[in-house]
């Protein structure tokens, strides 16, 4: 598992930390979605997950080890794919020769069968591709690395509808009970269907931290709520059918999770929706 405990950091002193005693618990089994507006740290919390920054106090966990030790045996159990990022002008197949030792479960075999599901050759050559194409070949590339631990910061942003298709269905293919992921996206809607935990992050602390499950147990959404459900609802807004609301669920009754809803829910109403989905907090 991967545990952030207690964890403080700021890029200056003269300014405000982004994080203050921030902790979570991730569970390998799980694709979490962590979620925020600009600014509020997503980018910065996978890069002090990944040990690429140092935590004024605090520290993440891998397996019980300390990240920022970069031991190679942790570097090695997880990946990490940036939002914005550039390839070496080499071919595919001398970019993998050099990195895949770096990650002794890698799977060529994996390689292959996830060009293919993207529509890539092998004999690409990385210095010519578009971004989206990179995106691509790297999420390839890190699905076969068979790490613990994929982290994907903004994965879909540059990709054509048929790759975010394949994007997900490759996700679907991959996953299993040994690997986690997580996903920072504000596509939430190019991702909503693969999420297991929602993690929703606001000035430093998680405002939302909980199952899918968890959250559609307790919360009702519908997209065409009446005038009376609106008013009775944790969160509304208005939609081509009325509104689109999020309502409690005494009932237990099934609904489909509308992130963006619960997204704007939890910024508008903090307080309310953390006590209801973060109990223990």
């Amino acid at each position: 598992m991967m545990t952030i405990d207690h964890l403080s950091f700021g890029y200056s002193k003269r300014k405000k930390r982004i994080f203050d005693d921030f902790s979570l618990n991730l569970q390998e089994g799980n694709v979490y979605g962590l979620l925020g507006k600009n600014g509020a740290g997503k980018s910065t919390l996978l890069y002090l997950m990944t040990g690429l920054l140092t935590p004024a106090a605090g520290e993440v966990r891998l397996n019980g080890v300390d990240v920022r030790r970069r031991l190679p045996e942790t570097l090695s159990d997880f990946y990490l794919i940036p939002e914005e990022f550039d390839l070496p002008n080499y071919s595919l197949e001398k970019y993998v020769r050099l990195y895949a030792p770096f990650y002794p479960k890698f799977d060529h075999e994996n390689l292959r069968n996830n060009l293919q599901m993207f529509g890539l050759a092998e004999d690409l050559k990385l210095g010519e591709l578009s971004m989206g194409q990179k995106k691509k070949v790297l999420f390839c590339f890190a699905l076969a690395t068979r790490t613990s631990w994929l982290i994907l910061d903004e994965p879909t942003n540059g990709m054509d509808i048929p790759g975010k298709s394949q994007f997900r269905k490759l996700l679907i293919r991959e996953m299993d009970e040994k690997r986690g992921i997580v996903i920072s996206t504000h596509q939430v809607k190019d991702v909503e269907q693969l999420l297991d935990h929602i993690v929703i992050i606001e000035k430093g602390k998680a405002l939302v931290d909980a199952s899918s499950a968890d959250i559609c147990r307790k919360l009702y959404f519908t997209p065409s709520a009446n005038e009376e459900e609106a008013r009775l609802a944790y969160f509304a807004q208005p939609s081509p059918h009325g509104y689109s609301a999020m309502l409690p669920n005494p009932d237990g009754r099934d609904s489909e999770m509308d992130i963006e809803l619960l997204f704007n829910g939890a910024l508008a109403h903090p307080e309310t929706l953390g006590q209801l989905l973060n109990p223990q907090k």
